[in-house]
């Protein structure tokens, strides 16, 4: 059964485009059948992974317009078994009107379905009908966080979000898989007391092992190259393995 997970903090800069395109290639190397979604249209996802989307390229959005079909959308990308729809710049995230469920309709497609083991949604950090599709169509949500107070906050917002979705019958089955540190020194105060405050709040099985800073992270990105062919061996590729064992035992 394809299991889909959405990387998802109402923070802006809280890693998730990072966390998602790391998570995913880690996946594919261990032999996985991956597929990316970038609902975000800063469209970082396919500038990580190196891929150029022309003007006029069907994207995740363009199929949520009506504009493509979602399988249109799909690009290879230069990690074997990683697979991206990738997001469009242009879009508005306020434009449009579809329903809530739309993309939970079309990753349930056996196309789709007999095609991947694993779907990320990346998403951005607005409340809207794209944020609201990709709760709707997860199984689990993993919210990576910068720890500090914003990050925080951002998570305590998501938590509300995910009760409404929940509670209202949009998706009964979802739930939340954790929380993932990034950017961490725990050597910082402030860092080490946001995190024992969420694990207080939500409990210490909820937090993930951490993704610690790392420059590596932003020149991969900048080479459009995932940690796992770009720096291998850094302190933040060695982290995203972890994390990935982690994923595996709490789904398990």
């Amino acid at each position: 059964m394809t299991k889909k997970l959405v990387i998802t903090n109402r923070k802006g800069g809280s890693g998730k485009s990072s966390t998602s395109v790391n998570i995913a290639a880690e996946l594919a190397a261990r032999g996985q059948r991956v597929l990316l979604v970038d609902l975000d249209t800063q469209a970082h996802c396919a500038i990580g992974l190196g891929l150029p989307i022309s003007r006029d390229a069907p994207t995740l959005h363009g199929f949520m317009e009506g504009k493509n079909s979602f399988a249109e959308a799909i690009c290879q990308t230069s990690c074997k078994g990683l697979d991206l729809v990738p997001g469009n710049q242009l879009f508005d995230h306020g434009a449009g009107s579809y329903s809530e469920t739309r993309l939970r309709d079309a990753i349930s497609m056996p196309t789709i379905t007999s095609s991947y083991d694993m779907v990320l949604f990346d998403t951005a950090p607005s409340l809207d009908a794209l944020l609201i599709n990709a709760l709707c169509a997860a199984d689990r949500v993993l919210v990576p966080f910068v720890p500090h107070f914003l990050g925080a906050e951002g998570v305590r917002q998501l938590s509300r979000v995910l009760f409404r979705v929940v509670s209202r019958g949009n998706n009964v089955n979802l739930s939340l898989l954790g929380f993932l540190p990034v950017m961490l020194d725990n050597r910082v105060g402030i860092h080490r007391e946001t995190m024992r405050i969420l694990k207080q709040q939500y409990g210490d099985d909820r937090m993930l092992p951490g993704v610690r800073h790392d420059i590596r992270v932003a020149e991969a990105f900048a080479a459009g190259q995932p940690l796992k062919s770009y720096a291998p061996r850094c302190r933040a590729a060695i982290d995203y393995s972890y994390v990935v064992d982690r994923i595996n035992l709490l789904w398990s």
